[in-house]
């Protein structure tokens, strides 16, 4: 039997204890909303038994891994280990990533072995689309199949001009049928781009696709294994159309760095729309070139490059991704920081840097010298096709410096043990078997300089970066594999961070004292839960099926107002000296007397930073319903008054859809 079990008499001294959720009620409904699967009796898992799929998911992929290379499993010590990592996770000390919470102990990684679901983040370069048919598709298909499992996904334009798109022949007609399955909405998008560049590699007559979408199932039906409820056909419908309009307009030219970017970008979109949970993009280009830098400014057509017909429409999808610029040291900052202060893209990333250094306090080791892009949110440099797992610590959670550095013990373990599965795609297990790159992150980053220091902190992070390198000496001799190329980050956080009730990463809260919106679908089993705990609830502006329920919340220390564009920028830069080997995901929240610092700010810091973006700060009342609104200490004292326990206990449903930003830029 390869199946790890925590020993039941264990697990069910936590079935009565109530977890430590924070702010208020958010770090519950955001478990319950986003995490807690459909168990068979069809009620929802409580916190106690999600834990217990995740830990048992993951001793299991250690198990089989030892098993299967015949290298001596010892259940004793196994159990002994499982436990504590149960109860760190159980107590948020540390957290699995929001994949991880998801999927793992589940068939979608251990039956049906998609083990790509596990994982945050992924990058994709275009670079060698003009090599080989299979490589002019592959990366726009890597883009909608991991997407499709809830992975975001970098990619760059470096394919540009390199592969001739042309109309297929009218004459010649290939029926498909698209089956029902992530892996038939993969096929069709295979299917439409062979036919726009098969000519280059000695194709001819190559047929027009006609799809036929009558198998895909209709709307409103459940989504078995990820989640959620079928869209219907229409969003693929869509994206097919869209591609067609793109590609038909480039007939006989070499595909442009728009064009890349926009068929990216609808990919995102038709993932969004088709209903899978959540996806991320980044887009990564050069600087100094002009069309790249202008795929935000929908007014320009073919001037640059470019393709008429569509651009107009551009809006509709450009949205998908973060663009970011690659620069290095010798870049001029002037003319595009002018355009980062306007909207906030693009963001920089410094390849140079990244693959040169590890920590940036330590000298060049030029450890990922293969490196192509980042993941969207810029905390991991990734080879193409890499993929990333993030896990999340929180400092200001441990009881001490012991304790905590005893809890990076099982948080890389579980980072770790992420690299065992095997994935869909051929070119991603080759890299991941080799790099085995893991980020432990840490989050609270500000809670924990408020309750002690910034010299705690950097003795802190000194001394558990080292203990993390210290157990992948020892694990990855254990399991027999590579050690890890590295091994901490700082991720931006989103959901998981608010299950702990401790800031997102590095970054300062909104306010001292704000109201937290969160959307909910008005048919949600949640809703009466929340009505009954007293939160103010309304009707959503904008989506008449949705309701806005408003979480009070009270932030101890600095917030936004109190910190400059020069601080925030100096916190990631420490981070990224005395923790993270990969990067520092950091989004600088300017005000707008700020905005003509950010030359200055990147000319200072760009020997020291590997990855930054930057946001306008938005004024109060930009919009209705924006999802942070400051508040004056009377009104939450009065507002959490009013609050009672959120009782969840009888919930039976699946989770919802996410379809708004969760971190401020990172997540669609």
């Amino acid at each position: 039997m390869l199946h790890f079990k925590l020993d039941e008499d264990f697990v069910q001294q936590y079935a009565g204890i109530t977890p430590d959720f924070g702010f208020n009620g958010l770090g519950l409904l955001t478990y319950y909303r986003t995490y807690s699967r459909l168990k068979e009796d069809g009620t929802n898992e409580q916190w106690f038994e999600t834990v217990r799929r995740v830990v048992e998911g993951a001793y299991t992929l250690q198990k089989k891994h030892i098993q299967n290379n015949e290298l001596g499993w010892n259940n004793r010590k196994a159990q002994s280990s499982a436990q504590e990592m149960y109860d760190r996770i159980f107590k948020m000390k540390f957290l699995p990533p929001g994949r991880m919470l998801w999927a793992l102990g589940t068939e979608i990684i251990h039956e049906k072995k998609v083990g790509q679901a596990l994982f945050n983040c992924a990058f994709v370069s275009t670079e060698n689309i003009g090599v080989s048919l299979d490589e002019a598709i592959k990366p726009f298909a890597f883009m909608m199949d991991m997407s499709m499992v809830g992975v975001g996904v970098g990619f760059d334009v470096e394919g540009a001009k390199k592969i001739e798109v042309n109309t297929p022949d009218s004459h010649y007609v290939e029926h498909y049928t698209i089956p029902d399955s992530r892996e038939g909405w993969v096929k069709s998008l295979e299917k439409l781009l062979f036919s726009y560049f098969a000519k280059n590699f000695g194709f001819s007559n190559v047929s027009r696709v006609a799809f036929n979408y009558d198998e895909i199932r209709p709307a409103g039906l459940p989504i078995k294994g990820f989640g959620g409820t079928s869209s219907g056909p229409a969003p693929l419908v869509k994206m097919h159309e869209q591609i067609v309009e793109i590609l038909d307009n480039l007939n006989g030219k070499f595909i442009s760095i728009t064009a890349i970017a926009d068929i990216m970008n609808m990919i995102g979109q038709c993932v969004v729309a088709g209903n899978v949970r959540r996806t991320a993009q980044i887009a990564l280009g050069r600087i100094d070139n002009k069309e790249y830098r202008k795929l935000k400014d929908y007014r320009w057509n073919s001037e640059l490059g470019g393709y008429e017909g569509s651009m107009a429409h551009r809006a509709a999808w450009g949205w998908a991704s973060n663009n970011s610029v690659v620069v290095d040291t010798q870049s001029n900052f002037e003319e595009v920081a002018k355009q980062t202060a306007i909207n906030g893209e693009p963001g920089y990333v410094f390849m140079e840097n990244i693959r040169n250094f590890s920590r940036m306090s330590e000298p060049a080791d030029y450890k990922d010298i293969k490196v192509k892009g980042t993941n969207p949110c810029g905390e991991q440099s990734l080879e193409s096709y890499e993929l990333c797992c993030l896990v999340e610590t929180f400092p200001s959670r441990a009881e001490s410096k012991e304790d905590y550095l005893r809890t990076l013990k099982f948080a890389y373990l579980l980072g770790k043990t992420a690299t065992l599965v095997n994935t869909t795609w051929h070119e991603t297990n080759r890299v991941q078997k080799r790099n085995r790159r893991i980020g432990t992150s840490v989050s609270g980053v500000t809670n924990f300089i408020e309750k002690y220091n910034l010299e705690i902190l950097r003795d802190w992070l000194e001394d558990g970066y080292h203990e993390i390198k210290r157990w992948d000496d020892i694990y990855s001799s254990w399991l027999c594999v590579p050690k890890s190329i590295k091994t901490t980050s700082v991720k931006p956080s989103g959901t998981v961070s608010l299950l702990a009730g401790v800031n997102p990463g590095c970054h300062f809260p909104e306010f001292d004292y704000y109201i937290r919106r969160v959307r909910v679908s008005k048919i949600s089993t949640l809703l009466p839960a929340l009505k009954e705990a007293g939160l103010k609830i309304e009707d959503d502006v904008v989506d008449p099926s949705s309701a806005v329920v408003e979480f009070p919340v009270h932030n101890v220390g600095k917030s936004l107002k109190d910190v400059t564009i020069w601080e925030q920028v100096a916190l990631a830069v420490f981070l990224q000296k005395y923790w993270s080997d990969n990067q520092v995901s950091c989004t600088v929240t300017f005000r707008p007397e700020e905005s003509n610092q950010i030359k200055t700010v990147l000319d200072y810091f760009k020997y020291d930073l590997k990855a930054i973006s930057f946001l306008p700060k938005l004024e109060l009342g930009a919009y209705a319903q924006m999802p942070y609104e400051a508040i004056t200490k009377e009104v939450y004292q009065q507002s959490i008054k009013n609050i009672k326990n959120i009782n969840f206990s009888n919930l039976s449903e699946d989770v919802e859809a996410e379809k708004f930003c969760t971190t401020d830029k990172c997540i669609i």
